[in-house]
């Protein structure tokens, strides 16, 4: 069975193929040395189909990887939604993990700030405050202000390209794709007050698919 590639790959596909080929009319022990290398590109990139839960109300994971623990701190100052911590909830993403992102509930994008920064390893508190990062305001379908989400692509060690997909304004889907980080990462969510969470720290996440939290009905 065939997994899609997402479309960001296939320049590195490409050249990670390329490279590898011409070690191969080099030598063949030289191909074969950085065969995994290419594997290992190609699975990076890849972009299997998820199926969403449907019930209202629920937060899934925007991206697969390790929940680390919950905390509560306060959501990223250039989003405007002042001081006050909230529960977040980071998923850290290793560079074997599916990289595609996707939304954590339905709903309209009401913010959108990108911030340079440092590239501390994803999985260190400080990485939420110093790394680049893209942070996205949600507001849930019925919504209002005080219900919005936050949720932010965060570049980590080795990471130097935040791909984000949606802009101001836009109505996404949960579920749906909305970017990705190369090469190993992370992401917040910042949840609104009264959200109950149902996942755990330590757990594995599926994008799309794992449910962290309940809204408050």
């Amino acid at each position: 069975m065939s997994v899609p590639i997402h479309r960001e790959g296939f320049p590195f596909i490409a050249l990670f193929a390329g490279v590898n080929l011409l070690a191969f009319l080099i030598a063949a022990w030289l191909g074969i040395l950085l065969l995994p290398l290419t594997i290992w590109c190609i699975a990076f990139f890849r972009d299997p189909e998820r199926t969403t839960p449907t019930a209202p109300g629920l937060i899934v994971s925007p991206a697969d990887g390790k929940l680390l623990p919950i905390v509560e701190a306060v959501p990223p100052p250039e989003l405007g939604l002042g001081e006050a911590p909230r529960v977040r909830l980071s998923i850290f993403m290793n560079v074997f993990n599916v990289h595609v992102n996707r939304n954590p509930l339905s709903g309209t994008v009401t913010g959108l700030a990108y911030r340079p920064g440092k590239f501390f390893n994803a999985s260190f508190d400080k990485a939420s405050v110093h790394n680049e990062r893209m942070a996205i305001r949600l507001r849930p379908d019925g919504g209002a202000p005080e219900h919005d989400l936050v949720v932010v692509q965060i570049a980590g060690l080795v990471a130097r390209r935040i791909v984000c997909d949606v802009a101001q304004g836009q109505q996404v889907t949960r579920g749906a794709r909305f970017g990705m980080i190369r090469f190993g990462s992370r992401l917040d969510v910042y949840l609104p007050a009264g959200a109950r969470v149902v996942a755990a720290a330590g757990m594995k996440t599926v994008a799309g698919q794992t449910i962290l939290a309940e809204m408050n009905p």
